[in-house]
């Protein structure tokens, strides 16, 4: 008589390869949920909510850590800090953690499936629909992080056409052979089919709200997954881009959702997931599960600290700052609250920004700050970082001020603006009224070994001028190491409780920016502008772009598409799947001068090692190429 375990499916210790055992201790029959399931269908379903809240925390740091919309203060001994470095290697724990908690859940609603038949009650077939919904999603997020993007994988040869294996539940022979990888159109055909039974048995029933499965979720899904299959702006797929409109439009129309007003969306973070009318699906969350080591150790940890919880070591980019920033400046310094100003965020989105300002003792200062270029001792660029010098007048000039910097970098001699410990850098006016100026920054050292009263003219000396660079007035913001802490407030303060947060995985917002970028795929500009703007303008209501072409489109829905969906997992996937490169060109330890390319092997990450040790002999589980 066949078994299954609540919790842990057995099926997925095949892929899990460690410390599980394969067969359950605490099992009931397969026969006796088959004649009972009202008893037994709720717990099952729990055991799988609960293997996508294990998964969401290695989701999350696959799809946004290789983005950028964030750094890191520092290089890190963390997993999670490949995903960061695009230094892949297959024995990596964190992406481990994301395979074993997918195929749990897959094996969990396989097994769900198998044994429950349809059409006994609407109630039931509502359950099973939210099992197809999880098998299916889980299916997806495994080919976007171990498959190539769509448009490459579809025409090319093995292993370049990979995807992961589809095994629905447990295998009748749990010891027996296992199939290998399918290819990502399969998977995708997989998923997609998954999520169009999971409509069909919904039907009309009841939904349990945006923290469950629901039709509108499938639909919501299938949306996304039709725009990942729709190909480049340049050579676009007009069949899947088009059902990615269809399925948007579904969710829209149904008038079940609505995108929240602009006030409301600024504090999007800390309403009740069943109080938020502009979600469609969220993994939830609750405080009764969480201990208060799981505010460190979640991702949404690495981003701030709150009420004393949290590394805080992960920053907004100086890239995603100056997007938020074009449309005016954002982040200003309160005199009262001594925190950033809300009341002036011009863009609602830099709401989920705040920069730790020094509220008390010897930063409490005013200071210009800007991005610095920096330089090997060849002259060679390697990096960028943040400058935050003392604003003063000189000679009757605002200017900013910077102490010598000792160095070995031999120069040639030139005329310095000084006094016996200070270079002086004249600031030009960009926008007064809001703080905004430009610097001709200036590097020199010092080639003695007194003091700098001692020195003169000869001594210290110019090694180089840098690009001219805008920057604010502002607040010294405090540093971690050498950079400037920005915090990320989007994935924490959920009924303002400290890190608590359900990830959201779709939410109405989407839906008009995958209906812009289909709509603009198949020509349609009108239809793309209108639904962009939806968009934009709740953020900027002021700011609604004119007009739509084939020369501006991309990068304008690309633009709104990373300031919308920052810090929900997609801005890495989005940039490859649209035959981008990645670029990272602002401070922090990353390789800042690189670009990667969306042909490049490092674009997916490989299948852990632990999974392909754990196959049984006579079966293989290939690997991703290792170079390109």
């Amino acid at each position: 008589m066949k078994k299954i375990i609540f919790i842990v499916v057995a099926a997925a210790t095949i892929f899990a390869g460690c410390d599980i055992e394969r067969l359950p201790q605490s099992s009931v029959s397969a026969e006796t949920i088959a004649n009972d399931p009202m008893t037994y269908m709720e717990p099952l379903l729990n055991g799988a909510y609960a293997q996508m809240k294990l998964w969401s925390d290695a989701m999350h740091r696959c799809g946004e850590y290789a983005g950028d919309n964030i750094m890191i203060r520092g290089s890190s001994t963390d997993a999670f800090y490949e995903f960061i470095s695009y230094a892949r290697t297959p024995a990596n724990s964190r992406l481990s953690t994301m395979w074993n908690y997918s195929y749990k859940a897959i094996a969990q609603t396989s097994n769900i499936l198998k044994m429950i038949a349809e059409g006994q009650s609407a109630e039931i077939d509502s359950k099973l629909a939210e099992c197809y919904f999880m098998r299916g999603i889980s299916y997806f997020y495994l080919c976007r992080a171990f498959g190539r993007p769509y448009y490459q994988a579809v025409n090319a040869s093995s292993p370049r056409n990979l995807g992961v294996p589809i095994v629905n539940g447990t295998p009748d022979d749990v010891f027996g052979a296992l199939p290998d990888r399918s290819t990502v159109k399969d998977t995708y055909e997989q998923a997609i089919g998954d999520l169009k039974k999971s409509i069909a048995l919904f039907g009309d029933y009841p939904d349990r709200g945006n923290s469950y499965a629901s039709k509108y979720a499938a639909q919501a899904l299938l949306s996304r997954i039709y725009l990942y299959m729709s190909g480049t702006y340049d050579s676009p797929n007009t069949e899947y881009a088009q059902l990615a409109i269809d399925y948007a439009d579904e969710v829209i129309n149904s008038d079940k959702f609505s995108l929240l007003p602009r006030a409301d969306f600024m504090r999007y973070n800390t309403i009740d997931p069943d109080d938020n009318k502009e979600s469609i699906y969220v993994v939830r969350r609750k405080s009764t599960e969480f201990s208060g080591y799981d505010h460190y150790y979640n991702f949404n940890g690495m981003y701030a600290v709150i009420g004393g919880m949290g590394w805080g070591e992960m920053y907004a980019s100086a890239k995603y700052i100056a997007l938020l920033d074009e449309t005016g400046r954002n982040f200003y310094y309160s005199t009262s609250t001594r925190a950033v100003d809300k009341s002036k965020v011009v863009d609602a989105r830099a709401a989920f920004i705040e920069p730790q300002y020094a509220s008390s003792g010897d930063n409490n200062k005013g200071v210009f700050r800007f991005i610095k270029n920096v330089y090997n001792a060849d002259g060679v660029q390697t990096n960028f970082n943040y400058e935050q010098l003392d604003t003063c007048r000189h000679e009757g000039a605002l200017a900013c001020r910077s102490m010598f910097v000792i160095t070995r970098t031999a120069a040639s001699v030139t005329p310095v603006v000084r006094d016996t410990t200070f270079i002086y850098h004249e600031m030009t006016a960009i926008d007064a009224e809001h703080g905004i100026y430009s610097v001709n920054y200036h590097e020199y050292v010092i080639d003695n070994k007194g003091t700098t009263a001692d020195l003169t003219d000869d001594e210290v000396k110019f090694v180089r001028d840098q690009a001219i660079s805008t920057g604010y007035i502002d607040q010294y913001v405090n540093l971690n190491r050498v950079y400037p802490m920005f915090y990320i407030v989007k994935c924490s303060r959920e009924g303002e409780e400290s890190h608590l947060h359900s990830p959201v995985i779709t939410r109405l917002a989407e839906m008009y920016l995958n209906k812009a970028e289909a709509s603009a795929k198949l020509g349609n500009y009108s239809a793309a502008l209108t639904a962009l703007n939806e968009v934009r303008t709740r953020s900027l209501p002021n700011a609604a772009y004119s007009s739509l072409d084939v020369g501006n489109a991309a990068e304008r829905i690309d633009k709104e598409r990373t300031l919308e969906l920052a810090f929900q997992a997609e801005r890495s996937y989005d940039v490859y799947r649209n035959g981008q490169s990645l670029t990272r060109k602002y401070p922090g330890p990353h390789l800042a001068m690189d670009e990667i390319l969306p042909t490049d092997y490092r674009v997916t990450y490989f299948i852990p090692q632990a999974a392909i040790e754990a196959y049984p002999a006579g079966s293989t589980l290939s690997q991703n190429p290792t170079s390109n």
